[in-house]
């Protein structure tokens, strides 16, 4: 594709225990419905990904493919398809290229290494403007045991569990049960508080391979937190790398909100503010324009009082008690909208509960990339 990496094998060398979270879009792709089937068997040993072509709303042929890959993948490796998933990301609506992809996935086969992940972290991207990838390692149960990932997505982002994919692999010894807790607890804390475009695409999937392969004892009370604690650095790391690359982004907003009556509400308020386009076109413009946030806040569908909504850009304080008391201090707002990241609490002072999303600004270079897309 354009003389660039897409095609990306991961391989186990025994059984994963595999889990994994999908998109909630009711219009899904091919490889997302096949291999949301293939995990149920909770073993999983190799993951086969293409790039540039999403396999979705492809009808029937589109089902065939994804089961052809697998099938290829397999016999490959000489390994049980049923042990095999599939993943696709890009453009939606046409036939997948499988005179090519059929030798393709021999040759990545004959690549495999245990230093790929920096090509296989290519491979996937597709308006990705860096490679997404993170590790960490520590001893746990008395072994080291090592948590890694590689992620794409820039565009077409709000997984609500965008175009997301996301593999994280680790070397633990851990039962089904607790991985599947931990890795679904850790995506609604990570990948699922991202947001770029307020799309969600048909190919969102996260998976989590687990393969015992560090010999640690199983994992339990203090060393089950820590490992959850690792995931969810690895996952949140890679979430914030995906809206740092937001297509056209220049800016990464995390926005708090607080005070809220229940966690729907503070969600909705995030996500209002987070996927307002006029909110965003102002980061963009680095313009401190509250007044666009608190319509946000009003049409979001939570419960709130106007009077008592505060506003703060990092330490500034913008509104309190509805207004904004003092003109003169949009200017310090507007210093900080200038830094590269930085954070707006939104205090709704109706209740105690609390959440964040990251988000990006929305400037003209994404309705570049955008209407450039297909062409």
């Amino acid at each position: 594709r354009n003389n660039k990496l897409d095609l990306a094998l991961i391989y186990s060398r025994r059984d994963a225990i595999a889990t994994g979270v999908f998109t909630t879009n009711r219009v899904k792709a091919a490889p997302v419905i096949l291999t949301r089937r293939q995990i149920k068997g909770r073993f999983a040993r190799a993951i086969i990904i293409n790039s540039g072509n999403a396999n979705a709303c492809t009808g029937k042929e589109g089902m065939v493919d994804a089961k052809e890959m697998i099938s290829l993948t397999a016999r490959a490796l000489s390994i049980d398809k049923k042990l095999v998933c599939v993943a696709s990301t890009g453009v939606i609506g046409q036939p997948l290229p499988m005179d090519k992809i059929r030798p393709a996935i021999s040759a990545a086969v004959n690549m495999l290494s245990v230093d790929g992940s920096p090509d296989a972290a290519r491979a996937i991207m597709t308006t990705d403007t860096f490679p997404k990838e993170y590790a960490l390692k520590d001893t746990i149960g008395g072994k080291p045991v090592t948590i890694g990932g590689i992620a794409k997505g820039s565009g077409m982002i709000c997984p609500r569990m965008a175009t997301m994919l996301a593999f994280i692999t680790t070397d633990a010894v851990i039962d089904y049960n607790s991985l599947n807790k931990i890795f679904r607890e850790t995506v609604n804390k990570t990948f699922n508080r991202i947001t770029v475009d307020g799309d969600r695409s048909t190919n969102d999937m996260v998976l989590c391979l687990a393969n015992g392969s560090a010999d640690n004892t199983i994992l339990s009370g203090k060393d089950m937190e820590k490992f959850a604690l690792m995931m969810e650095q690895v996952c949140f790391t890679l979430a914030k790398m995906i809206v740092r690359d937001g297509e056209g982004a220049t800016r990464l907003v995390k926005i708090n909100v607080k005070g809220a009556r229940t966690l729907a509400d503070a969600e909705k308020v995030a996500y209002g503010v987070g996927n307002s386009n006029l909110v965003k076109t102002a980061f963009y413009a680095c313009d401190p324009n509250w007044g666009r946030i608190m319509a946000a806040i009003g049409y979001s569908g939570a419960y709130v009082k106007e009077k008592r909504i505060s506003i703060s850009f990092n330490r500034v304080q913008l509104v309190k008690g509805g207004i904004c008391p003092d003109r003169d201090i949009e200017k310090d707002a507007k210093e900080v909208m200038k830094s590269r990241e930085y954070e707006i609490t939104i205090d709704l002072g109706v209740g105690d509960r609390d959440t964040f999303i990251l988000t990006s600004d929305l400037s003209t270079e994404y309705v570049r990339i955008n209407a450039e897309y297909r062409s």
